[in-house]
């Protein structure tokens, strides 16, 4: 695209400013003159040629534009009949140099970032209107037809006419249909009209749509009086205040471009999302908070960066009050369709106003983020990811996973509520649903190996934290072994359990014979665990049978304290009551004497208390251990027993996913 600059008038309404050079070369402001900052714009929405008129001063205009050292290909030609004719004549000389799209604008016209941004952004051939100013008297005016400019001059005053300003982009279509009647015109010795009079005599043929500016700054300057007023209008604009807030971790030009386009309305101030509103509303994040809002500040045009806790703007733009927001379009639609008309609504309490720009959507940023997740994939990155969350969080869920299948429902799973994204945060490897999809028995039956293949088949499609059921641990000697492979894998935590023997499931409680390991032995054994490790992230959890096996409180309080003294990472304590009452009574004796070490939670049984109850009462780890194992079996026997009664599967084909969507949940490549 080309830009056509129209700067062959003479300037006679600016008196002594115009003694010297033409009008364009006028100063706005301290540091730009009228043309300097409309070549500025033109480089910065991508413009690399523009094509100038020039008439009366032509030498002192050719050499003024090339002292600007702009990265843009000037054409200059000359009106030689300038003083005799109006700009349609000059259109009339530089028509050779016009071929493709233009943009097309008068050399006195001062617009806003934001206008000449949403111009280019435009589609087809548009021009600028305003249907919040009133008619001008002696200014331009457009007609127009279902959005469509059918008629440009100083004349129309009617009910369908809008204030108007010579700022267009033109399809090649459009300019050459205009282009030819321009030449009609002008062949036919019509030179001192307008343009827009050939605009006029197509009668509509060019599809040129109304772009409504309403209220922003796109006006003429044609004598002193307008400078004055444009000047002040300009000053206000550039001292605007930008806000925009970023979540990203990895910078790519789509990114850039954005913050460029957002610095370019006025004073940038960027918020960063803090680590627990990306974790919450998409994947973890590679870099964290410290490091994003470092990375941020040392970017040209980001006036200050402040950090925005939530996914809700609210606190920052109440504290801020800017006068933009900008944000991609992709937020238009969607989940976060309530965070943007909270947004909107702010703004309207103060004057301000939205700007989204279309979203980045590339192949080559799609690989970007496709290679993130592959890294967070990594063991040595995974491994510290539950560590973190935790401290991020306070509290994190996670679901039982018991092979490929289901660890990527557990992945891919997320419910959009009041403009966040809710999902697990961490998968549970169980030994009692891994020996159960085995069809063996919760004893120990499953050996660690296999057990290990479980983990290796759910990580190999997977991005999320594990945290794996280690039973009782066994020996001493082996659990050290256990470690450093679980480690070495990736596994974020391991839980074992303080009884002896042949383990046996807690589901049953006291109706089955089971022994609790003495403290000093399980104590021994975490030792020994943290001993043979080979990194801080990973993280050796403690599990209590005291309630379970109904020692009491002073018992698994007790064994909580040691375990903690022998290095455990975090205490779980367990109960099989469907009343939450001695848990939480653990929890409020645990907490007065221990607020940092984490404590994990498997309410199976008392299911009815919130996430945000139990968060409240300080637990930290969430576990639901079984719920995917449990309603996967009656939906497979449903399916069995319907084709055994039907002889036949069409009853059940209601109960069955298609397998294609099936096939979606598996990545083409993890």
């Amino acid at each position: 695209m080309k830009a056509l600059i129209l700067n062959s008038g003479l300037g006679t309404r600016m008196g002594v400013l115009t003694s010297e050079h033409p009008k364009c070369m006028t100063e706005v402001s301290p540091r730009e003159t009228i043309l300097s900052r409309q070549l500025r714009q033109l480089t910065e929405v991508g413009i690399e040629e523009a094509v100038i008129t020039t008439g009366l001063f032509d030498d002192v205009l050719t050499d003024y534009c090339r002292s600007l050292d702009l990265p843009l290909r000037l054409t200059f030609v000359k009106n030689p009949d300038y003083r005799e004719t109006n700009y349609i004549y000059s259109i009339y000389c530089a028509r050779e140099h016009l071929d493709g799209d233009i943009l097309l604008l008068h050399g006195d016209l001062v617009f806003e970032n934001e206008v000449i941004d949403r111009v280019m952004a435009c589609e087809g051939s548009c021009m600028t209107v305003s249907s919040t100013l009133p008619l001008p008297e002696k200014d331009f005016k457009a007609v127009l037809r279902d959005g469509r400019v059918t008629r440009v001059g100083i004349e129309f005053f009617g009910a369908d006419a809008v204030a108007a300003q010579p700022l267009y982009k033109l399809t090649r279509e459009d300019w050459m249909k205009w282009e030819e009647s321009i030449a009609a015109f002008c062949e036919r010795g019509e030179r001192r009209v307008y343009a827009e009079n050939a605009f006029n005599a197509l009668d509509g043929a060019c599809s040129v749509a109304a772009l409504d500016v309403k209220d922003l700054l796109c006006a003429e300057i044609d004598n002193a009086e307008d400078l004055a007023r444009v000047s002040e209008r300009l000053r206000e604009v550039e001292s605007r205040t930008v806000y925009m807030c970023f979540s990203t971790d990895i910078l790519h030009g789509g990114h850039i471009a954005i913050l460029r386009r957002a610095a370019r309305l006025g004073r940038l101030t960027v918020g960063v999302l803090s680590d627990e509103a990306v974790a919450s509303y998409k994947r973890f994040p590679l870099v964290p908070f410290a490091d994003r809002f470092t990375m941020l500040q040392s970017i040209a045009g980001v006036h200050r960066v402040v950090e925005q806790r939530t996914l809700s703007y609210r606190e920052n733009l109440e504290r801020l009050r800017p006068d933009i927001v900008v944000h991609g379009d992709d937020w238009v639609t969607g989940f976060q369709r309530p965070i943007r008309d909270e947004v909107t609504a702010l703004l309207a309490g103060w004057g301000g106003h939205l700007v989204e720009f279309p979203y980045a959507r590339s192949d080559k940023y799609r690989e970007l983020e496709r290679r993130a997740r592959a890294d967070i994939a990594m063991p040595d990155i995974r491994r510290g990811r539950l560590r973190r969350a935790i401290g991020i969080q306070g509290l994190v869920t996670a679901m039982e996973a018991h092979d490929g299948i289901t660890g990527l429902v557990v992945e891919n799973s997320v419910v959009y509520q009041e403009g966040g994204a809710h999902q697990f945060d961490a998968m549970w490897i169980s030994s009692l649903c891994d020996s159960t999809a085995k069809g063996k028995p919760d004893i120990e039956l499953v050996d660690m190996t296999s057990r290990f293949r479980t983990i290796e088949d759910i990580m190999e499609v997977t991005t999320k934290p594990i945290i794996f059921d280690g039973d009782t641990g066994g020996r001493i000697e082996h659990f050290v072994y256990t470690v450093r492979t679980l480690e070495r894998l990736g596994v974020s935590m391991v839980i074992i359990e303080d009884k002896t023997g042949l383990k046996k499931n807690s589901l049953f409680g006291t109706e089955v014979v089971q022994t609790q390991d003495s403290i000093e032995h399980f104590a021994a054994k975490i030792s020994a665990g943290k001993n043979a490790q080979k990194t801080k992230e990973f993280m050796i959890c403690a599990r209590i049978e005291s309630l379970i096996l109904e020692r009491g409180m002073e018992d698994a309080l007790e064994r909580a304290f040691a375990f903690v003294a022998a290095g455990a990472d975090a205490i779980m304590i367990h109960s099989r009551k469907k009343d939450p009452a001695e848990i939480f009574g653990f929890l409020e004796k645990f907490r007065a004497k221990d607020a940092a070490t984490p404590v994990v939670l498997v309410p199976t049984s008392y299911n009815s208390v919130t996430e945000e109850e139990f968060r409240a009462r300080g637990a930290n780890v969430i576990i639901y251990a079984n719920q995917l194992m449990r309603a996967a079996v009656p939906a497979i026997r449903d399916a069995a027993l319907s084709i055994l009664t039907h002889h036949r599967s069409q009853e059940c084909d209601g109960m069955l996913m298609p397998f294609k969507d099936i096939i979606r949940l598996i990545p083409e490549e993890t």
